[in-house]
């Protein structure tokens, strides 16, 4: 067989060419420390490596809301734990005012302070997260949910919904509460009725604490009564109570509710007991109301107002005594939802330690698919190396030979 010299030169060519390929695809695997760096350097693992960088890829994205989510809740739990303590201050100053020794000009001071706490109460009720949406606006998307109007009452323009992130498959967190619920709809009263005593009363009757001491008879005489009882007062302490549609109150025998209050003492009936002080004037009443809401920013208002009337001791301490318990019960379900965030909180948290494991796994698995051994690669390289330098010099040689040479 003969073997020409162009076949010769071909066939060192095409080696060389392909001893260059292969050291060109170890360098750029020795210099990126990947094993594949294009699909057709192992179709099997390139496919194996989509999938695990997809798979890191949606983890992080997961860890990067679950950190936008915990601080939107450690933002609303401190801001609610600010909220506490301002209405710790105005429940203080509540019972500061109800002092007997104080002057209009000491109530008037009094007043004062709440306006401003009103104030700082709304600034509050209007904080925005890191990326200025309002906290407490539900999912609505208004700046400012809170509006003070020219009486200085409070509107809400957000909604009643709660924001949520998506933590993981499947699973969302809350990462918000309505400011509806936690300043504007409070239980008045103990969060089962407000007792008040009458604004025409002329005695020094005050309305205490009062409590549901039996729900089954509360519940069921409440729905006998209407929603509602009026308590009447007679001569020497004696009382009598008729429902909201005027109707005498029966106890269980048949005969009307009704005794004798002292100074100090309660009235009960129909599974329900109110505390009382003073000494009630004939024809004084007790309202009992059930079902009833009113917005923290109201409360406070009534307060100023009761302390800049100049009304009668007995009558600031009645409307201070309700207003208190209109803090009591918004204390109790900003402590409500406080429980509720450390709750959502402990969730996130729990997500990001389970991330951040899997992101170590999945990132171990893609560097046993797709990472390069760099001993290994760098031996191969300088194999490689060694050999094209080889094929080249062994080319040099044989491309020199000649017929020729030996005819000189």
């Amino acid at each position: 067989m003969r073997l020409s010299t162009s076949w010769m030169y071909q066939q060192s060519l095409n080696t060389m060419i392909s001893q260059q390929t292969a050291l060109a695809a170890t360098q750029n695997e020795v210099s990126t420390g990947n094993r594949i760096n294009v699909a057709s350097d192992d179709p099997a693992g390139a496919g194996q490596v989509v999938s695990l960088n997809h798979v890191i890829a949606a983890n992080t994205q997961y860890s990067d809301t679950i950190n936008s989510a915990t601080t939107r809740l450690n933002t609303e739990a401190s801001t609610l734990s600010s909220v506490n303590s301002v209405l710790d201050t105005a429940r203080t100053l509540a019972l500061q005012a109800v002092n007997g020794t104080l002057s209009d000009s000491d109530r008037k001071s009094i007043a004062s302070q709440l306006s401003q706490i009103h104030d700082q109460l709304v600034q509050l009720a209007n904080t925005t997260d890191s990326n200025g949406n309002a906290l407490f606006a539900g999912t609505s998307t208004t700046k400012a949910p809170f509006l003070v109007g020219a009486n200085g009452a409070v509107t809400y323009g957000g909604n009643d919904g709660q924001q949520r992130s998506a933590v993981g498959s499947g699973l969302q967190v809350a990462t918000s509460d309505p400011g509806s619920g936690l300043f504007m709809n409070i239980p008045t009263g103990n969060g089962s009725f407000v007792a008040s005593a009458g604004g025409a009363n002329t005695g020094t009757l005050v309305v205490g604490s009062n409590s549901v001491t039996d729900f089954a008879a509360w519940n069921s005489g409440k729905a006998a009564s209407g929603g509602g009882y009026t308590i009447t007062f007679g001569a020497g302490g004696t009382w009598t109570a008729a429902d909201a549609k005027g109707n005498p109150v029966l106890d269980s025998s048949g005969n009307p509710v009704g005794g004798t209050y002292s100074d100090g003492g309660s009235i009960s009936f129909n599974g329900m007991t109110i505390s009382m002080s003073g000494t009630p004037a004939a024809g004084d009443t007790v309202s009992v109301g059930t079902g009833g809401q009113q917005d923290i920013f109201s409360t406070l208002n009534n307060m100023i107002s009761a302390l800049q009337g100049g009304g009668s001791d007995t009558q600031l301490t009645n409307v201070m005594s309700r207003q208190i318990e209109s803090i009591d019960q918004a204390q109790s379900s900003i402590s409500s939802v406080q429980v509720s965030i450390g709750g959502r909180l402990n969730t996130v948290q729990q997500q990001q330690s389970v991330y951040q494991d899997l992101n170590v796994t999945y990132q171990s698995a893609l560097s046993d698919v797709q990472g390069a051994d760099a001993y290994t690669a760098i031996s191969k390289l300088s194999l490689q190396q060694t050999a094209l330098q080889a094929s080249q010099q062994m080319f040099a040689q044989v491309k020199s030979m000649s017929l020729f040479n030996y005819l000189k």
